[in-house]
């Protein structure tokens, strides 16, 4: 049996190296790159969603017999209870539940966010101050943290009132680091209820667990103010079955 000369070999392995290239080479000039991700606007969200989402959204409302959209909606999150309640007025101005859903993921303890990396939840009063149709977590709804409450509280504290972090989301999938995560199906609706209500007319309450039922698990580290806020968080959730 003959074994293939030296010069044999070096002549394959030169086709083989020729043949890569030519095939890379074909790639860049004949096959382009695929464009990347196109930016979406919130009208075109709410286009793409509202045959789906939109239509479940809706739904709930008249089940309720609430009329959509809204003049009024208020967001309660529990981080206790891992859940996220929709609530608006009906025609007599009672403030009605609407639907519930779960928060899959979300970082921290029960009490407030103080400052930049903590990994907290905040917890008080705060509102929607902008839709993000193009978050890296499908949707997103950005909280107007910090509020002018949180700064004035950081001011009286001593603490760095330009270190209490930002940047917090209510948003889709299932992981977050100081957020809350509800999922895909869940922030699509929200997505559209706040875009078609507006944000002026959102309220958003975070409050450590149902104050109504049960007591903060609170710590040493939290400031002395923390059971006043619950005091009044416990007080806006008791309007609303009343």
């Amino acid at each position: 049996m003959t074994t293939p000369s030296r010069n044999f070999i070096h002549l394959m392995a030169g086709c083989l190296v020729l043949g890569t290239l030519a095939l890379w080479l074909s790639r860049q000039w004949l096959w382009p790159a695929a464009k990347p991700g196109t930016v979406r606007t919130v009208r075109e969200v709410i286009k793409k969603f509202s045959p789906t989402a939109g239509r479940q959204l809706r739904q709930r409302f008249d089940e309720h017999g609430v009329t959509f959209p809204p003049p009024r909606v208020l967001l309660v999150a529990f981080k206790r209870e891992r859940r996220l309640e929709i609530h608006a007025p009906d025609e007599n101005g009672k403030w009605t539940l609407i639907h519930t859903f779960p928060i899959l993921a979300a970082s921290g303890q029960e009490g407030p966010k103080l400052k930049e990396g903590d990994r907290q939840v905040p917890e008080g009063f705060y509102r929607i101050e902008l839709l993000n149709p193009n978050s890296r977590y499908h949707l997103s709804l950005r909280v107007n943290y910090p509020s002018p409450q949180d700064i004035r509280r950081a001011l009286e504290d001593g603490r760095d009132a330009k270190n209490l972090g930002s940047d917090i989301m209510i948003h889709g999938k299932a992981a977050s680091t100081g957020c809350l995560a509800v999922g895909d199906p869940a922030i699509e609706e929200l997505f559209l209820l706040c875009a078609e209500t507006g944000l002026d007319h959102i309220e958003l309450l975070i409050a450590p667990c149902d104050l109504r039922t049960t007591s903060a698990h609170l710590t040493d580290s939290n400031p002395s103010w923390t059971a006043s806020l619950h005091d009044q968080i416990k007080a806006r959730l008791v309007q609303l079955i009343e």
